[in-house]
């Protein structure tokens, strides 16, 4: 009985030091995101913007940077700026003039006839 305790331990290891790894990255990944949303830039152009400069900087320290040393971390985003466009191309809904999904903003495509009407003037569309 102790033995198979044991065994069962063993394999709880190592399934354990596989998930601390990966709770590890994703811990970095958002400490990355979040310190590089303060410039404008989104994480996977950070990521893009390192490889496409060359610079060799893993996610531990990116993220150790952006929490203990913002200067030097804010370096690093000005020089990915460069070589990395932050912006989205238009939406193809935005260019014939709608704007979501709010009440009484039907999409170009979708007739009067049917909008569906509830209590409190909440709007479903049938498509």
């Amino acid at each position: 009985v102790a033995r198979n305790r044991v065994e069962k331990s063993l394999q709880h290891a190592y399934v354990g030091r596989k998930l601390k790894k990966r709770v590890n990255r994703t811990a970095w990944i958002a400490q990355i995101n979040a310190g590089a949303m303060q410039y404008g830039v989104p994480y996977n152009s950070v990521i893009h913007g390192l490889n496409k400069n060359g610079i060799q900087l893993n996610r531990k320290m990116l993220a150790e940077l952006a929490e203990n040393e913002p200067f030097s971390f804010e370096a690093v985003i000005a020089h990915i700026k460069d070589t990395v466009s932050t912006s989205k191309k238009p939406s193809v809904l935005k260019d014939v003039g709608y704007s979501g999904m709010a009440l009484g903003n039907l999409p170009p495509d979708i007739p009067e006839k049917e909008k569906i009407r509830l209590p409190e003037d909440r709007t479903i569309y049938s498509l």
